[in-house]
Order: structure tokens, then sequence, then C-alpha cells
């Protein structure tokens, strides 16, 4: 099987650093008005620290894993301040938001982001799973360990039941009781990142469901995440 570095289309400063096994924390229902805490589980033992060479001055240091997996991350990344970067490829837009912070959901910034995943042909909003949103900034912070620092691109988020029908009869790929509607649901692409490599690391986080699009763009193609069913599958 090809390799994470094979898939990767950018170069990246390699780092070592030592893991702990940890499950995914997780964020309760979206705040109305009421912030949403995490709850973190108690984390596993502490493993002792990679030790690096350091007779040689020319020698590299270990590369990392062939395989993103999000399991392989301590206490420390989760209970960190969580910021995202986001764009909206359909509308233009951009943002950059600290939403979570000290283990509490920033209202303000989650009612933007909740915008910039709304139904842009529908024009309306709805709010988003806050495990949703988990996800896609684990991704992108994940990745950024690497030096891969990119956007995450939201093709889709939320849908209207008359948006999701109106794609249906237009030949577009999506679920008649689509997860979309209920705000669990985005089609995403990182630049930079092979959409294989990007559906297995979001598949690594375990909340849901991830799709496979694969298409022979210059775009390339995208990666369905949802907060549904553990499932996976190729359109």
């Amino acid at each position: 099987m090809a390799t994470r570095r094979d898939f990767l289309q950018t170069g990246f400063g390699l780092t070592a650093a030592s893991f702990i096994g940890v499950p995914l924390l997780g964020c309760a229902s979206p705040p109305a008005k009421a912030v949403a805490k995490a709850k973190p589980h108690a984390p596993a033992p502490q493993q002792p620290a990679i030790q690096l060479a350091s007779a040689a001055p020319q020698t590299e240091l270990e590369p990392p894993p062939d395989i993103f997996d999000a399991q392989l991350l301590d206490m420390e990344f989760w209970l960190k301040p969580r910021t995202i970067s986001v764009t909206r490829p359909a509308s233009g837009e951009k943002a950059r938001l600290l939403y979570w912070k000290d283990g509490e959901i920033i209202d303000a910034a989650y009612q933007e982001l909740c915008h910039l995943l709304r139904d842009v042909n529908g024009k309306e909003t709805a709010p988003i799973d806050p495990k949703l949103l988990e996800t896609l900034w684990g991704t992108q912070a994940f990745v950024a360990r690497y030096g891969i620092e990119s956007p995450v691109e939201i093709l889709s988020g939320y849908r209207t039941p008359d948006s999701n029908k109106r794609l249906i009869e237009q030949g577009v790929p999506a679920a008649r009781q689509s997860l979309h509607i209920q705000g669990k649901a985005a089609d995403i692409r990182i630049p930079n990142l092979n959409a294989e490599v990007l559906g297995g690391l979001v598949r690594s986080f375990r909340q849901g469901g991830v799709g496979y699009y694969y298409r022979n763009t210059p775009q390339g193609g995208w990666i369905h995440a949802d907060t549904g069913l553990k499932r996976t599958w190729k359109g």
C-alpha cells in the first residue's frame, strides 16, 4: 500500500514527538447561548519520550508515521485552544476563528462557523454538530504538525431538504436522508493533501461516516465526513 508520504503533494519539515493513545474528546450539543463543555477521558499512562541521536550533526529526525492516525494524540493536543481556518469556494468566504477554549465553545465563533457551513444555495443556516467541528479542527491541526498549514475547504455543509432534493434530481451523489440536512455532515478538501490520505485521517477520528469521492479534476476529489454511524463508502 502506498504510504502517506507518497500521497502528499507538497514538502514539509519532519518532526519527532512522543504520543499517548487517548480517545477522541467529544463536545456536547450546540450552544443556544449556552456553551458546550468537552468531556475529556482520563489520559493513558505516559510513554517514554523518543530520544534523538545527538552524536552526528547531520542525523535526521524520525519521520512521521506512514498513516495519519488521530488515536495517536496526547491529551495536550485536545486541551489546547482550537482555532480553525475554513474557506467556502462557492461564496468566496474565508475565516480563521478561535471557537473553543478552556473546555468551552465560544458562542460568537460557533455561530459564525454555522453561517460559514450554511446552505449557500438555499440561503439558510442551521446549528452544526460540534462533534463535526471537532473532527474538522482536529484534522487540520493534526496535519499542521507536519507542515501542511492549509484551510479546510467546505464544499457542502448544511443543506435544506429542498436543496438536497434538487441535488438528487440533478444526479449529484446525495442520500435522501442525508445527514447534511441535520447539520451533521460536511464535504471537505484540504489543499496539498490527497483525498485518500485525508479520508483515512478523518476516519481515524471514529466520529462517524466517511465517504471517498474521487474526481479527475485539477482540484481532485473530496471527502464526506459526518457524525452518524461509523461506516465508509466510495462515491
